[in-house]
Formats: structure tokens, sequence, C-alpha cells
């Protein structure tokens, strides 16, 4: 695993987490890396100091975080798609038609881009954006 700071295009910094730079390349050259403050997938690398482990017990201790926090995720993906509809990329539409009283309120998930998701919390729609773990990886 490797942690980059990076930034968005609004000015917002935050950490990102991924298998290697070439993970990172990868998505952020297909959008996937969104801003955890405000959703904009224009995310650059920001400066950064260098991370220097002063001890091997501070290397497993950060191993041991990522497994809990992959655990954590997996739980919460497990959860959701338990308790919510998966409605795929009809994800903004199905959300404005829950808010405006056109369908049963129901939990759901799916596929939204960060400029779906910026304008349904510009309507007032509460949405989130989590990290969608595949089982597999």
């Amino acid at each position: 695993m490797i942690v980059f700071a990076l930034k968005c295009a609004n000015g917002h910094g935050f950490e990102g987490w991924f298998r290697d730079g070439a993970t990172y390349e990868v998505q952020e050259a297909a959008g996937e890396v969104a801003c955890p403050h405000c959703g904009s997938n224009r995310v650059a690398k920001d400066v950064m100091a260098p991370r220097l482990n002063s001890a091997r017990g501070e290397a497993l201790e950060a191993k041991g975080m990522a497994r809990e926090m992959r655990r954590m995720l997996l739980e919460v993906r497990r959860s959701v798609e338990q308790s919510c509809d998966y409605v795929g990329e009809r994800f903004a539409e199905e959300a404005r038609r829950i808010h405006y009283g056109e369908t049963e309120a129901r939990g759901i998930y799916g596929d939204a881009s960060a400029d779906e998701a910026a304008a349904l919390e510009d309507e007032g729609i509460a949405v989130a954006r989590i990290p969608w773990l595949r089982a597999d990886d």
C-alpha cells in the first residue's frame, strides 16, 4: 500500500491509499479518485514529506490499521448490499424520485458521477460516497 497527499481543484487536501503508484495513475486518469469533501474528481498529487518509520513496530501497526480499515469498509459494503436496493447508473434519477415523493422511500445505492452527486446535494438530497472495495481485491 502507498499513501499520497492529494488536492482537488477546489483546494481541499486529503490522503489517498492505493495498492501502488500505478494503481493511483490508472484510477486518476479514469476520474475515479474523488475528493471526500466536495466530490470533485479533478484531483492531483500534492507535496508531501516522506514517511520514515522510526521502528518496525510502527510499520506493523500501520499494516494492522490498514487491514482493519479494509475489514470495516467490506462490512459497510455487505450491510448496504443487504439492506438497500441497487439502482445502478439510475442512482441520481431514483434519489430524486424518492426525495420528491414520486416513489417509495427506501435505501438505495448505485453509481453517480461527482457532478451528479454535487447536483443532488445542491437540491438538498442527502448522498454519501463511500469507497466501494471489491471483496476479491
